[in-house]
């Protein structure tokens, strides 16, 4: 796929993580964490960092920069960008799709994302058709919920999800993502939660955790 940072295994690829950026930022912004993580994962491990189209965004003035779907107000509950959230969904699918095509079993792919990369993972994972490894939503929210229960593929009605957040997020407050691991536990989701001293970042300490999480599902 042309429209995004791609590393390649060292060893023949036996599994993908494709992880989408937040908002502004672009398919570079993860790139550093790979070497942070265990060699016995990145060895075999191939990750694709997408970059999200351009496009204007309301609550910052209309400035286009890149995002994976418009945000009209601060509370992330009302007024979503339905149309936006739903054709960055096809564009991760075509991207799950081409790690299919390229040998990947589709078991072996984890879907990862921080913030707005977050909501779109998981609201494709949910509704995705392809049986998945695992979800990993750094500081994050589960977008239009209300649709999750007519909308889910009950093939990754079981696949593991890692959500961690941080205690003083001012971008989404802790409550919109507990709410969303609540809800998520409510529709019968495996939610591995934690919470990290922290605002809207990722700490040393939560790499740790979720490296150990990506470790056991790529066993």
């Amino acid at each position: 796929m042309k429209n995004a940072i791609i590393l390649e295994s060292p060893r023949p690829a036996t599994a993908s993580v494709i992880w989408l950026h937040g908002l502004g930022a672009d398919g570079h912004d993860f790139e550093p964490i790979v070497p942070e993580l265990p060699s016995h994962l990145t060895s075999h491990t191939r990750f694709i960092f997408p970059h999200a189209p351009r496009r204007p965004i309301t609550i910052n003035g209309g400035m286009v920069m890149r995002g994976w779907y418009d945000i009209p107000v601060m509370d992330l509950t009302i007024q979503q960008d339905a149309e936006g959230i739903r054709d960055s969904e096809r564009i991760l699918h075509e991207y799950i799709a081409h790690e299919v095509e390229r040998g990947i079993d589709s078991q072996r792919i984890i879907l990862a994302g921080f913030s707005q990369g977050g909501a779109v993972v998981l609201h494709t994972g949910l509704r995705c058709q392809h049986k998945l490894c695992g979800i990993l939503a750094l500081s994050t929210y589960l977008p239009l919920a209300e649709t999750v229960v007519a909308e889910i593929h009950p093939v990754n009605q079981n696949t593991p999800i890692f959500m961690g957040h941080g205690e003083f997020d001012p971008v989404i407050p802790l409550y919109a993502a507990i709410r969303s691991k609540d809800n998520l536990e409510t529709f019968g989701y495996q939610v591995e939660w934690h919470s990290y001293r922290m605002e809207h970042s990722v700490c040393a300490e939560e790499i740790a955790d979720f490296s150990q999480w990506l470790s056991r599902c790529l066993a």
